[in-house]
C-alpha cells in the first residue's frame, strides 16, 4: 500500500490514557501514530515495545503488535524481536529513567548491533511514574524534595552517547510541535539501521518549570550530516534544546549471525506433523 493509506487513528486502540493532565507523553503518542500513518505500514506489521515508565503506556495505546516488558529490558527485547522477524517495523518506547539508568547498557549495545528499529525515548529530566526522583538526565543542582540541593552528579548525555556508540540515525524532537516529532520518527523509521530519537516531554506534575521549554526549544541551525565528527561537535557544543535530525549514518544494519536459514512454519508444521 501506498504511503498514508492509513489514518493515523487506525493506529490507536481503545484503550484510553491515563497519564496527567498536560503530560507531554499524549502528543507523542499522536506523533508515533501520525509517523506510522507517515510510513504507511498496516498496523499488523509493527510492533512497539516498552519497558517500564509513564512512557511505557505507549503499546497498550497502539493497535499494533505490543510488548511491555520489565524495567529497562525493552530494546533486549525489540532486538530479539526484530532480529527473529526482520519483516516487521519495530519501534521501542522508553523513559530517561528507564532507558539510561538501569537499561542504560542495553541503550550502549543496541547503538553499537545497529539493529534496524527505532527507539523512541520521552525524556523529563525526573522519574515520573516513581513521584520525582531525579533522573540520569536530572540536572545536578536541581533541589527537591527527594534531593535537596540536588545531586550534584553529571546529567548523561544520551545523544552523545548514541552517536559514540553506533546509532546510525540520531535526533532530538520536542513533545509541543507534534508535526515535527512526526515527521522526524518518520524519517527515524525509514532511515537503515537503529534510529535513536529523543523527545523532550515535559512533566509538569514534578517539574512544571518546563512548561518553559516551549519558549526555548528550536531548529536545529545546520542541516543533517553523515560525518560522525562534525555530528559530535554539533551535539557537544548545543544547549539540548536544538530540534531536527542531528547525524544520519551511512552503516549497514546488523542482518544476523551467519549460520543454516531460519525455519519458517510450514517448515516446523512439516517436521513435527502439525
Amino acid at each position: 500500500m501506498s504511503a498514508q493509506a492509513y489514518a493515523a487513528q487506525q493506529y490507536k486502540s481503545a484503550t484510553k490514557p491515563i497519564w496527567c493532565p498536560g503530560c507531554g507523553d499524549y502528543t507523542v503518542l499522536n506523533a508515533v501514530t501520525k509517523a506510522l500513518s507517515l510510513v504507511g505500514r498496516p498496523p499488523h506489521e509493527v510492533a512497539v515495545v516498552s519497558g517500564i515508565g509513564c512512557s511505557s503506556r505507549i503499546p497498550a495505546y497502539t493497535s499494533c503488535y505490543g510488548f511491555h516488558g520489565v524495567h529497562g529490558r525493552s530494546l533486549a527485547a525489540a532486538t530479539g524481536l526484530k532480529v527473529a522477524r526482520p519483516e516487521l517495523t519495530v519501534l521501542v518506547a522508553s523513559g530517561d529513567g528507564d532507558g539510561y539508568s538501569i537499561g542504560g547498557n542495553h541503550f550502549l549495545h543496541a547503538c553499537r548491533r545497529n539493529v534496524d528499529l527505532t527507539y523512541i525515548v520521552m525524556d523529563n529530566h525526573v522519574y515520573g511514574m516513581t513521584k520525582g526522583q531525579p533522573s540520569p538526565t536530572t540536572e545536578p543542582d536541581w533541589d527537591s524534595k527527594l534531593s535537596p540541593g540536588g545531586t550534584g552528579v553529571r546529567s548523561f548525555h544520551p545523544l552523545v552517547i548514541a552517536l559514540a556508540s553506533g546509532a546510525n540515525f540520531v535526533a532530538r524532537a520536542f513533545s509541543g510541535d507534534q508535526n515535527t516529532t512526526a515527521e522526524i520518527i518518520a524519517a527515524g523509521i525509514r532511515h537503515p539501521g537503529f534510529s535513536f530519537i529523543e523527545i523532550l516531554s515535559p512533566c509538569i506534575t514534578f517539574r512544571p518549570e518546563q512548561r518553559d521549554w516551549k519558549n526555548v526549544v528550536h531548529p536545529a541551525p545546520v542541516a543533517p550530516t553523515d560525518d560522525a565528527a562534525r555530528a559530535a561537535k554539533r551535539i557537544m557544543t548545543d544547549d539540548g534544546f536544538n530540534i531536527g535530525v542531528l547525524y544520519a549514518g551511512q552503516r549497514a544494519p546488523y542482518s544476523g549471525m551467519p549460520g543454516p536459514a531460519r525455519r519458517t512454519v510450514p517448515d516446523l508444521e512439516a517436521e513435527f506433523a502439525l
